[in-house]
């Protein structure tokens, strides 16, 4: 059986006049593994919904609240690709800061976080599907402005 998880691309806007170089998105670097970057992300929990599951997974690794963000309508992506010869499926929603300087609070799971343009993003996001991902998210976004 495949493996689920759901997370969240969570984005802020640094003007409040809409431009697409004010958009950053935020990174966590892993404390495990290669200390890849991926947005906050999870595995779903028994009795959970995907959207639960990628609300809480957020607040454990982020320390970022529901009633921080916006949840955008209109987009969810699923990526999937094998992790130790299993399929893996991680289900994303595009979520938006309402305050840009709220505080980040970082788990156990994390040692870093950065807020990326979408550039750098896509560097740091070594994973040709999560920068893929990244280009859709920002096109999405600026085509709704």
């Amino acid at each position: 059986m495949a493996v689920r998880a759901c997370g969240l691309i969570i984005y802020r806007r640094l003007q409040p006049a809409p431009s697409s170089n004010s958009i950053e998105y935020l990174l966590l670097q892993t404390s495990y593994g290669t200390h890849h970057w991926t947005p906050p992300k999870g595995h779903v929990d028994p009795g959970e919904d995907d959207l639960q599951t990628a609300f809480r997974e957020t607040q454990e690794e982020a320390g970022l609240q529901a009633s921080q963000l916006t949840l955008i309508e209109g987009y969810k992506k699923e990526l999937h690709y094998p992790v130790h010869g299993k399929p893996k499926t991680v289900v994303y929603w595009l979520a938006e800061m309402k305050d840009c300087n709220t505080e980040i609070k970082l788990s156990e799971e994390h040692q870093a976080f950065q807020w990326l343009k979408l550039e750098d993003a896509c560097k740091f996001a070594e994973y040709e599907d999560m920068q893929a991902m990244l280009k859709e998210v920002h096109q999405f976004l600026c085509s709704r402005e």
